[in-house]
């Protein structure tokens, strides 16, 4: 079996609720930070990691995400007799990250039934999963890392960061061993009670595993919310092979919240060099004190 990392998945399929009615005809995931929708933050960092090919599950109403990856004849048309090689080389650029694929979750079942609508896609390879509502920042990226990792040790491997005590209610939460960067996983719980998580080091959204995670996930049943919970089946994996925490220590912003995606609006402007001075100067203006 072939061990290097090729294949990543990203679920796409929720219904974005929370950015209603922003979503209401368009995927969360399409919603711009400046001028990138937010899935394509996801999809460079697949591809600066080194994998190959991916898998899209989505679900309706999702064709925008299809449709931004793909070519675009007559806006590559436009831009050329326009004259306009920068914006033209960028639009081309997105049509050529990497070998793109769909499967349709037809049911919103969970993360983890999310990934098992992957499976066919993977076979029986090692893969990574990326999800859409972290953007995590770093040199290398974080998924390379994770994989580097994998290709040495041939455990599955979660990447985790230190979230504040009162927030753990909102993750999937590893008690792990004392350590350097990477930790044995004891044990992974999804979404602890207030006063009842194991630690405060949280699941953010980025996974390398082996593909028995698909037996499991084939006999998981409903577990938090009714859904089929990717981390319950990772307990199990737990339980007859090693898993591994990754810690994290770059910049993640999580853009499936409404205050987390402001943050990295802000944050990202404030890296640009066309956005970056105009930025500071209106945001210190809006918060200089009135007289």
């Amino acid at each position: 079996m072939d061990k290097r990392i090729r294949k990543a998945i990203i679920p796409a399929g929720g219904l974005g609720t929370r950015f209603l009615p922003a979503t209401k005809a368009q995927p969360k995931e399409m919603l711009p930070i400046i001028d990138k929708p937010a899935i394509q933050y996801i999809v460079e960092e697949a591809v600066q990691s080194g994998i190959e090919s991916i898998i899209i599950v989505s679900g309706r109403n999702k064709r925008a995400i299809e449709d931004h990856f793909d070519k675009s004849a007559e806006l590559e048309a436009e831009l050329e007799e326009r004259g306009n090689e920068e914006m033209l080389a960028v639009v081309k650029e997105i049509s050529q990250l990497a070998d793109i694929y769909y499967v349709r979750q037809k049911e919103p079942l969970g993360l983890g039934h999310a990934v098992l609508c992957a499976r066919r896609f993977i076979a029986e390879e090692p893969f990574a999963v990326l999800l859409g509502d972290d953007i995590l920042v770093s040199q290398p990226p974080c998924l390379r890392d994770m994989i580097d990792i994998y290709e040495r040790d041939r455990s599955s491997v979660v990447a985790v960061m230190e979230v504040p005590w009162d927030q753990t209610h909102k993750y999937g939460i590893v008690d792990i061993e004392t350590g350097g960067k990477v930790a044995r996983v004891r044990d992974i719980v999804e979404k602890p009670l207030p006063g009842q998580a194991p630690s405060n080091y949280a699941v953010v959204g980025r996974y390398v595993l082996d593909p028995e995670i698909f037996d499991l996930l084939e006999r998981a049943k409903p577990g938090k919310g009714g859904e089929i919970q990717l981390t319950d089946s990772l307990q199990e994996l737990n339980r007859i092979a090693s898993l591994s925490a990754y810690r994290f220590d770059g910049k993640r912003h999580d853009v499936g919240d409404k205050l987390g995606f402001v943050q990295a609006t802000i944050d990202f402007a404030l890296e640009r060099d066309d956005l970056s001075a105009d930025v500071k100067r209106y945001l210190l203006e809006r918060l200089k004190p009135q007289a």
